[in-house]
């Protein structure tokens, strides 16, 4: 039998991606079943969002570890009432994408169907990034993995995004408190945040982010565009198995809750099939 499934998110100035995030999403699960906060009364409603659920949230001060522990409980509130009415609730930034493994030949709808989701399940984190020796400027208009190959294996983007209970989401939706995470072997969660190299520069001059202290966290996350262009890719196909494995044993001290991939940063060629993949 089909569960009945919805996706939310909360934004502010990510346009690009917000459109990119309904279009993906509504061709899935149904704009009806979309759930989009604005972060702020001053934030356009996106172009696209047609039968989705657009609400304008006040402006959630502050910076910016501050500000996403309040966004994510807000957001976990949206999500435990939404449970009344969906079996799950996949919970996301505008710039990341759940997929399915294109080798099924299933959408992520009939493949989330047939999942026992006891609390929450978690794909398989890809930071994508620009490998500058080889790909061009993004261009919005064509799917993103046409033109982007290469990825870091990152335990920081296997979130558990996908729950079928009541939780409470740590800032960044990284982990559930109180309870394990599993990794899907068939699921991966793709983060196109830093994908970019002119991207990134832009964010640089959004006056919102930097004020809220965003830079030195940019900074660090924008480092994936060195690795994919500077480290010699892998295998995905062979190192994805390798990867859960590891993320699944090796926790944070400080977060036994969460995966973790030490201090290997593994970047990976994505497979061939991944192209087929619309985003």
């Amino acid at each position: 039998m089909m569960k009945k499934i919805c996706a939310i998110t909360m934004a502010r100035n990510d346009a690009f991606f917000l459109e990119h995030w309904i279009a993906y999403y509504g061709s899935l699960l149904g704009e009806e079943n979309l759930y989009i906060y604005l972060d702020g009364t001053d934030q356009a409603i996106p172009a696209n969002a047609g039968a989705a659920k657009v609400q304008h949230c006040e402006r959630i001060p502050g910076q910016v570890v501050a500000a996403e522990k309040r966004r994510l409980t807000q957001l976990s509130k949206v999500a435990a009432e939404l449970l009344n009415t969906y079996d799950l609730v996949i919970g996301t930034d505008a710039d990341e994408f759940l997929v399915i493994d294109p080798a099924l030949n299933e959408s992520l709808p009939d493949y989330l169907s047939r999942c026992d989701i006891k609390v929450s399940l978690s794909g398989l984190g890809l930071d994508i990034g620009q490998n500058l020796n080889e790909e061009q400027t993004i261009d919005g208009t064509i799917p993103f993995l046409s033109q982007r190959s290469y990825a870091v294996v990152s335990s920081r983007y296997t979130k558990p995004v996908i729950v079928a209970k009541a939780v409470k989401w740590g800032a960044g939706f990284h982990r559930v408190k109180g309870h394990n995470f599993k990794i899907d072997k068939n699921l991966y969660l793709l983060h196109f945040g830093v994908f970019d190299l002119e991207m990134v520069k832009a964010r640089f001059q959004d006056k919102d982010r930097m004020a809220a202290g965003w830079e030195r966290h940019m900074k660090k996350r924008s480092k994936v565009i060195s690795l994919v262009t500077q480290k010699k890719a892998k295998d995905g196909d062979r190192y994805f198995p390798i990867a859960r494995m590891l993320q699944t044993i090796c926790r944070p001290i400080f977060a036994l809750n969460k995966p973790s991939m030490g201090r290997w940063k593994l970047v990976v060629k994505l497979p061939e099939r991944f192209k087929k993949i619309i985003i």
